[in-house]
Parts: C-alpha cells; structure tokens; sequence
C-alpha cells in the first residue's frame, strides 16, 4: 500500500483490535475480496485460522491496487497497464508526427511522409470502408442494411 494509504490506516490503527475491527467494518467488502483473491481467507477466518495480528499486517502490506486502496479513495487507475499502454501509444503517434514534420522542414517539403498510427487493440487494419458518405434519411439506412444482408 502507498504510504497515504499506510498512514491513514496507521491513524486508525492505534487502538489495537477493537480499532483494526471497526476498520473491518467499515471497509469489509474491499478487505474481504482483497483477503479471498490474495490469501483464500474470508473474514469468517479472523480469531481462528486468520489472527488480528495476521490481518493487521496484511492490510498494512496492500499495494495501490488492491480493492481498499480503491475503498480509501487513493488507488488513482495508474497501475492499470491498459491506460499506460494507451499514453505510450498516444506518445508514439506524437513522436512520429513530431518525425515527419522534421523530415518535412528539411527537405524543404519535396517529401512527403505518411504517418501511422501505432495499432491499437480493437483498431483493424483492414482498410475496407462500408459505403460512400452520409445517409440522406432512416429509409435510406434501412434500404443500405436489407442490401447488406441480402448480399
């Protein structure tokens, strides 16, 4: 857990178990899904196979992408490998705009450089467009669709 998350805990967490409990209370889905994907421990396991020790310290040991960080407010969606793929690829296609703009000055212009984007998942590379521009009205698209299901 980040030092935000470790902190604000440690505040509540002067009390010893009847604070760690009232913390439990508070956040128990979070902690509970935490516990079962990480550990195979429910909160029905505290007191027996699970100690308030135990638990104390693995709340404390979370990372910022665990269910009670997202809880605290203070999981912010970076550790998502998705978005920071998406930045890297956003920074690529800037920097080959940025490339071809370069080549262009020069040159002089003489050469012209076609960019691509960098692929992007969802994205086909198939560059096979369905029509020709704009539908006048909903007859005009439902004429295009029975035509594209019948051929």
């Amino acid at each position: 857990m980040e030092q935000s998350n470790i902190r604000s805990f440690q505040r509540i967490n002067t009390g010893g178990i009847l604070s760690l409990a009232r913390f439990v209370d508070e956040h128990g889905k979070a902690i509970e899904y935490d516990l079962l994907t990480k550990t195979g421990y429910t909160l029905d396991d505290i007191g027996g196979t699970l100690s308030w020790s135990s638990l104390d310290s693995f709340i404390s040991n979370l990372k910022s992408d665990s269910a009670l960080a997202r809880d605290l407010g203070n999981a912010t969606g970076w550790e998502d490998t998705v978005k920071t793929n998406a930045i890297l690829a956003d920074i690529y296609d800037l920097l080959q705009i940025v490339n071809a703009n370069l080549c262009l000055h020069i040159s002089k212009g003489k050469k012209k450089v076609r960019v691509k984007p960098y692929p992007r998942p969802g994205m086909s590379e198939d560059k096979h467009k369905l029509g020709k521009g704009a539908l006048k009205s909903v007859e005009s698209l439902r004429k295009w669709i029975r035509s594209k299901r019948n051929g």
